[in-house]
């Protein structure tokens, strides 16, 4: 049994269960922090996007050019942007039926912005619940790999007539080292699910907040419409 402590020979020398459990766990820590630095971007670019319609909607322009410009958007429009122009399309399709009664074309507009809203949040969360899979999942997994590696030693020490700490040191070691990537990739992917479910709530309440308001607004121009043109 190799005395050798490094953490490369250690890993090499692990019976090929803790191997494979310590192969699993670098999968998904790689998994992990590519989701971490995907949503990253996302929200980030989103979060920006946000700030600049918000920006563009209350200065007073004209809804109608607004509406152009969210539609001319490369690889059409997203986040509030896109609820605005969900509404807004909405909103001039019922209008130019010129029978439709007020009430439904505001209710009409909201359904169609709730709609709009709740793919974008979708697009928002895809991928946390993994993260929350990782994070809850991979200390359990390293330690599986832990007991394994240690039932495996000390099933090697029954055979031996005498046991010293540099014998014992190497195979708990090994069986150890699961247990730490495990930790490795559960942290981040736990703090970044928490980080990232709690802005993904704060721009639903945006998103909540700004359909609300447009509504509003909507209805104020529905009601200038000489009911039943």
């Amino acid at each position: 049994m190799t005395t050798d402590t490094s953490v490369l020979a250690l890993i090499f020398d692990a019976s090929i269960p803790v191997q494979l459990v310590m192969l699993l766990l670098l999968g998904a820590s790689f998994m992990s922090w590519s989701i971490i630095f995907t949503k990253r971007r996302l929200i980030r670019r989103t979060k920006a996007a946000s700030d600049e319609f918000e920006t563009a909607f209350w200065s007073g322009g004209d809804l109608n050019t607004l509406f152009r410009s969210a539609s001319r958007q490369k690889g059409g429009s997203q986040g509030m942007a896109s609820i605005f122009e969900a509404g807004f399309r909405e909103f001039n399709r019922l209008t130019q039926q010129g029978d439709v009664q007020q009430d439904k074309i505001v209710d009409e507009c909201r359904r169609a912005m709730r709609v709009s809203q709740m793919r974008e949040v979708d697009r928002l969360e895809q991928s946390l619940a993994t993260l929350a899979t990782i994070g809850s999942t991979s200390p359990y997994v390293g330690l599986f790999g832990t007991v394994w590696g240690i039932m495996n030693a000390f099933m090697q020490f029954g055979s031996m007539p005498t046991v010293t700490l540099a014998v014992v040191a190497a195979p708990i070691s090994e069986a150890l080292i699961a247990t730490a990537m495990g930790l490795f990739a559960a942290i981040p992917a736990v703090i970044a699910y928490n980080r990232y479910a709690d802005k993904v709530v704060r721009l639903e309440i945006r998103y909540d907040g700004f359909t609300e308001e447009f509504s509003s607004i909507l209805q104020r121009h529905a009601r200038r419409r000489p009911e039943g043109s």
